[in-house]
């Protein structure tokens, strides 16, 4: 009789916050207001949800409340529109949990300088949570990490609260897929894996995520859907490696690799197109991998091809700084005391995101190797991250005339390399961002 009143009391409680959410009456809380949470905030809101955002950062959670928006993949008007109606609120604090029937934690999931995984914040937030969870919730975390951390790491915290998790409150993984600057899929365009702790936490996650997104892609648990975030990052890593050791190989054959993949892609099938450049940047691909490859580690099993994928990436901006050294060299210049001026420090076209960006290790390099280092970026006009403090130069005639060699680190469409060829000395292109542009100037990856 016990199990039949808890197994009622279960379907009750997902009933009742399944109705909530189909109904656009729950109340969702949005932990984190970045890349990930601030777009997933809105298209909450745009639906008719009352969404708060909470961000230990006080100025971009007094931003957000204003209307003011500072993420590229937000539209500002769609922002103030939902701030206005008064369907979006922010704090800094967590009291306002208790009031909430979903929260969404979107939090970084950084590496620490080992390259294992630092889920401080995942653990800090999740604690704060456990802290004013009631029965009735569904906790669904959006985070990029390894399998297991929903169940093995989050679990614990939340029910230290005495609460069950798939009985008295419901507990989910749906990795985010954000592309930053990708005009064409979006939030709600973007198909959406989702696993739950259990089968009912699953039913209303799948429920929840429904309401704004087209189309969702239910697993089989949690851990699968965390799999499944790594696998694709880690799909792009290894091919991203593959056409950079093309690249290398390339390099001492003396072939020009674009070339070769311009022709290989010409073939219908069996044959996606990956292209070589600097090295790998942003928040994803050169981190969620090694995710993986440190998971793999409790089982005794050994990840052959994310580390060597990790590795070709990782030394990609030597190779652009000795390939740099080698063509001043053919005129004649040292590296050592000469000018070099970086086009793009973003790790993205179009993007003001130099998070990981291989164009601060180049940068670093080439201080490192005497160089005179400047860099115009009109999405990031200033740097300052892992050593790296500069503000960027405008990108006059006399900035391009002046540098000894001028190396295009990233493809913004706002620059005219067509100016940059007829100004510059000496140019090296890790972009192909010439491409059409003959000249002997120029030196390509």
């Amino acid at each position: 009789m016990k199990n039949a009143t808890k197994a009622e009391s279960e379907v009750t409680s997902a009933v009742r916050l399944i109705e909530k959410i189909k109904q656009h009456t729950a109340r969702i809380g949005v932990v984190g207001l970045g890349y990930v949470g601030l777009p997933f905030l809105v298209e909450k809101a745009k639906v008719g949800f009352h969404v708060v955002g909470i961000d230990r950062n006080e100025r971009r959670a007094d931003m957000v409340a204003r209307g003011e928006n500072y993420i590229g993949d937000v539209r500002d008007e769609d922002l103030k529109e939902v701030v206005q109606q008064g369907l979006v609120t922010t704090t800094t604090d967590f009291e306002t949990i208790s009031d909430l029937d979903v929260i969404v934690i979107c939090v970084p999931t950084p590496l620490d300088r080992n390259l294992s995984p630092d889920l401080s914040y995942v653990r800090s937030v999740t604690t704060e949570i456990a802290c004013h969870l009631r029965p009735g919730q569904l906790v669904s975390l959006e985070s990029t990490t390894y399998p297991g951390t929903t169940e093995e790491v989050m679990k614990p915290i939340l029910e230290a609260s005495g609460l069950r998790a798939g009985v008295d409150f419901f507990l989910a993984h749906s990795p985010e897929r954000v592309d930053p600057g990708n005009a064409r899929y979006t939030t709600k365009n973007t198909n959406k894996v989702v696993g739950g702790n259990d089968p009912q936490s699953l039913e209303v996650a799948l429920v929840f995520y429904q309401q704004t997104i087209e189309h969702v892609v239910a697993v089989s648990s949690a851990k699968a859907a965390e799999m499944v975030k790594v696998y694709e990052n880690t799909f792009r890593a290894v091919n991203i490696a593959l056409a950079n050791e093309i690249a290398l190989l390339c390099d001492r054959m003396d072939i020009n690799v674009w070339e070769v993949l311009d022709a290989a892609f010409t073939k219908p099938f069996g044959i996606m197109p990956f292209y070589p450049g600097p090295g790998v940047g942003g928040h994803c691909i050169p981190l969620d991998p090694h995710y993986l490859e440190w998971k793999a580690r409790e089982y005794n099993f050994q990840t052959h091809f994310i580390a060597l994928a990790g590795e070709t990436n990782r030394k990609m901006p030597e190779f652009v700084v000795e390939k740099a050294a080698r063509v001043l060299n053919q005129a004649r210049k040292p590296l050592n005391g000469s000018g070099v001026l970086l086009l793009g420090m973003a790790y993205k076209s179009d993007l003001d995101d130099y998070r990981e960006s291989p164009a601060l290790e180049i940068y670093r390099l080439l201080e490192r190797a005497g160089a005179w280092v400047t860099f115009h970026d009109s999405w990031t006009p200033e740097i300052n991250e892992h050593g790296v403090h500069a503000h960027g130069v405008a990108l006059s005639d006399e900035a391009l005339e002046a540098a000894d060699l001028v190396i295009i680190t990233t493809r913004h469409s706002n620059v005219d390399y067509a100016r940059v060829v007829e100004k510059a000395q000496l140019v090296l292109d890790t972009r192909y961002a010439t491409r059409g542009l003959e000249s002997e100037k120029v030196t390509l990856l």
